[in-house]
C-alpha cells in the first residue's frame, strides 16, 4: 500500500525569507537580460532586504518589553514613582483592558487595577465568565502621575511604544478601552465616551470596545447597566 507523501512544515518566517528572495533573484535576473522597466540598483536591493527584515522579525515577548524598559527614565513621571506599572495577564489573552494610568495602590504593589476600582474590574471579568489571568490587564501609561491627574503628550510620547509592543506582543481580538482618556488616546478621537461606548472601534486593526472606567462606576453607578451591555457585546464577539 502507497504510503502517504510527507510534507515539510513551513513557517511563516521561513516562507517570507523564501518570497523576498524569490523577489530579488527575478529582479536581477530580468536586470540583467536587459528589461530597462526592471532595472534594479543595488540601493532597490537594499529595500528589498530591509523590508524583508521588518516582515520576519521576531515579535518582541512580553518580559523582553518589560527588560527594554528597564528602570525607565523617559519621562518626568519617574522622580516620584514608587514602581513601574508594567502590567498584568496571560500573554495569550484574547482581551486586553486597558486603562489610563496607575493610581496610589497600584504605585505601591506595582500591578494595576488592585484598588477599589480594580475590585470593581475584577468583578466585571469574573461576570463575563473569564478571570484575571485569562485577560491581560495595562494602562496607556505606566508611572502615576501627581495626584491622578491626566497623563501629558510628552509622557505618552515617552511610554506609548511599550503599550503598542504589548498589544503586538499579546495579538488579543478585543480591546477594552476603560475610560474617556484610554479610548481616545488609543482611537486618536475628541468624541465623549458616552458616544464611543455601546459599539466597536478599530485600532490597527484590532476591535476595540470604549466603556466607562471603574473608577467612575464607583461616582456613577447607575452606569453599570451600560458597561454590562458593553461587556455582552465583548462575550458575544469571543463567542462566551
Amino acid at each position: 500500500m502507497t504510503q502517504p507523501r510527507q510534507y515539510k512544515t513551513v513557517t511563516k518566517k521561513e516562507m517570507a525569507r523564501h518570497l523576498i528572495n524569490e523577489a530579488e533573484n527575478t529582479l536581477r535576473n530580468l536586470s540583467q537580460m536587459g528589461h530597462k522597466g526592471f532595472d534594479c540598483p543595488e540601493s532597490h536591493l537594499e529595500i528589498i532586504e530591509t523590508w524583508g527584515k521588518g516582515i520576519i522579525r521576531k515579535t518582541q515577548t512580553l518580559d523582553e518589553i518589560s527588560a527594554e524598559l528597564g528602570d525607565c527614565r523617559r519621562c518626568k513621571l519617574s522622580k516620584q514613582r514608587t514602581n513601574i506599572v508594567f502590567g498584568a495577564g496571560s500573554a495569550n489573552a484574547r482581551l486586553f483592558f486597558v486603562g489610563e494610568g496607575p493610581g496610589h495602590d497600584e504605585d505601591i504593589q506595582g500591578v494595576p487595577f488592585v484598588g477599589r476600582a480594580g475590585q470593581l474590574l475584577t468583578k466585571i471579568i469574573e461576570a463575563i465568565k473569564l478571570t484575571r489571568d485569562d485577560v491581560y490587564i495595562g494602562n496607556i501609561i505606566k508611572c502615576r502621575p501627581p495626584k491622578n491627574r491626566n497623563p501629558e503628550s510628552d509622557e505618552i510620547t515617552a511610554c506609548s511604544p511599550f503599550l503598542q509592543k504589548q498589544i503586538t506582543a499579546i495579538k488579543p481580538d478585543i480591546i477594552c478601552a476603560l475610560g474617556t482618556f484610554a479610548a481616545q488616546t488609543l482611537l486618536k478621537s475628541n468624541t465623549p465616551i458616552s458616544r464611543m461606548r455601546g459599539k466597536f472601534h478599530n485600532y490597527n486593526g484590532i476591535k476595540v470596545m470604549p466603556t466607562y472606567h471603574p473608577a467612575y462606576l464607583l461616582r456613577s453607578p447607575e452606569k453599570k447597566r451600560d458597561v454590562w451591555e458593553d461587556m455582552k457585546l465583548i462575550m458575544k464577539e469571543l463567542g462566551l
